[in-house]
């Protein structure tokens, strides 16, 4: 009996690892040919050839979609981060500061879309919060900025302006200044770095 059960259940979990990659199939080219806020989870659902049902009984908003789709470019993008600060440690935290911002809108520059479906799945006001970016990327901001304070002899509130840094780029702002303003990558960067970041 108890053998029945294991062979049901290890049934079970390869079903559900077959239907979690026709979805995730489904949802990647469904995203490719449109923004991702214009993909309903219905036209996911159907694309997958699966009930609406079994779709939201995995994921229970195309925000948690989304965070399973990037899940594995966040890792690799927090080991760049991480090899990254480990080789130039002896750089000046001014310059490690821009060069994590960097690899941040690279980052922010391919993944813009699906991050955007992770931050639009809650209220605004907690959107930048609940980027799957956040928590680490503000640990990292906040250690450069109180670097810079000592070693330039600065008092200035690290928590705030890395508030401020993240707010200024969260996918709806990234978008605007893309889209809108018309500026490329590098001219954010540089923006956002000398109003925010540069200590002269």
């Amino acid at each position: 009996m108890n053998q029945e059960k294991s062979s049901h259940k290890r049934i079970e979990r390869r079903d559900a690892a077959e239907n979690r990659q026709r979805i995730l199939d489904a949802a990647l080219s469904l995203f490719e040919q449109n923004d991702v806020e214009q993909v309903s989870m219905n036209q996911i659902a159907k694309e997958a050839g699966i009930g609406p049902g079994t779709l939201y009984r995995r994921y229970s908003n195309k925000g948690e979609l989304c965070l399973d789709l990037i899940k594995g470019n966040l890792d690799l993008f927090f080991k760049e981060i991480k090899a990254y600060l480990e080789e130039n440690y002896n750089e000046p935290p001014s310059k490690r500061l821009k060069e994590v911002m960097r690899i941040f809108l690279q980052f922010k520059e391919a993944k813009v879309q699906l991050l955007k479906g992770v931050e639009d799945a809650t209220p605004k006001y907690k959107s930048i919060v609940t980027s799957p970016l956040y928590n680490q990327l503000h640990q990292i901001f906040v250690t450069l900025f109180e670097e810079i304070n000592e070693k330039e002899f600065l008092v200035t509130n690290s928590v705030f302006r890395t508030d401020m840094l993240l707010t200024a780029c969260t996918s709806d702002s990234y978008l605007f200044q893309r889209e809108v303003r018309g500026y490329s990558p590098e001219m954010i960067l540089e923006q956002i770095y000398s109003t925010l970041c540069s200590t002269h």
